[in-house]
């Protein structure tokens, strides 16, 4: 098979959720046995293709050696960037190991007292409740603060302090494919369909 087989491609449940990223064999498998269709991105129509509609659309849009596809003895196909499964619609949710990344990521780079956004070195975790009254480290007592915000509440509680929690801290349950894109090369094309970490 040809150059196509590095690529990785994006999976959406049938209601247009991102659900995970597959390999380019694990994609073609999904297509050849009808479970999933294309979404055809490029021209920007989001184009719905059954497998035998993009056989014929790589026949009639030969890719380029720039391009990603698979070869075949008579064809190049289009290795297909976005699948829409057929039949399923949940999403896959799994418990987050805390860390300070992921911190960051609950809390999507944003102070949870300013609620300004900032880069992750100009970020820190706060204790909401401070561990020498008792509070501890878990997801429900630690928020990202910046460093002003940090600094004034000290080791006080938020109102004692004269601030306030812009969002309650929680358990973060998400799926953790995309969580694992930020920082990472991906397809531009995937924009449309998963939200990643925005610095404004």
């Amino acid at each position: 098979m040809g150059t196509g087989l590095k690529y990785r491609v994006l999976v959406l449940n049938r209601l247009w959720q991102a659900v995970n990223i597959v390999g380019v064999p694990r994609a073609f498998s999904l297509l050849l046995q009808d479970h999933a269709q294309v979404i055809n991105t490029g021209d920007g129509s989001f184009e719905l293709l059954n497998c035998e509609r993009w056989l014929a659309h790589s026949a009639e849009d030969i890719p380029g050696n720039d391009e990603a596809y698979v070869q075949t003895v008579r064809l190049r196909i289009r290795v297909p960037k976005v699948l829409l499964l057929r039949g399923y619609d949940r999403l896959p949710v799994q418990e987050v190991k805390f860390s300070r990344e992921s911190l960051f990521e609950r809390d999507n780079y944003r102070c949870q007292y300013c609620g300004n956004a900032f880069e992750p070195e100009k970020l820190n975790m706060d204790h909401v409740i401070p561990r020498d009254r008792g509070g501890r480290t878990s997801w429900e007592n630690i928020v990202t603060s910046c460093i002003s915000c940090n600094s004034k509440k000290a080791n006080r509680l938020p109102h004692q302090a004269e601030m306030h929690l812009i969002r309650k801290p929680e358990r973060p349950r998400w799926r953790p494919f995309i969580s694992s894109l930020i920082g990472q090369e991906y397809d531009q094309e995937w924009d449309h369909f998963i939200k990643l970490k925005q610095v404004s």
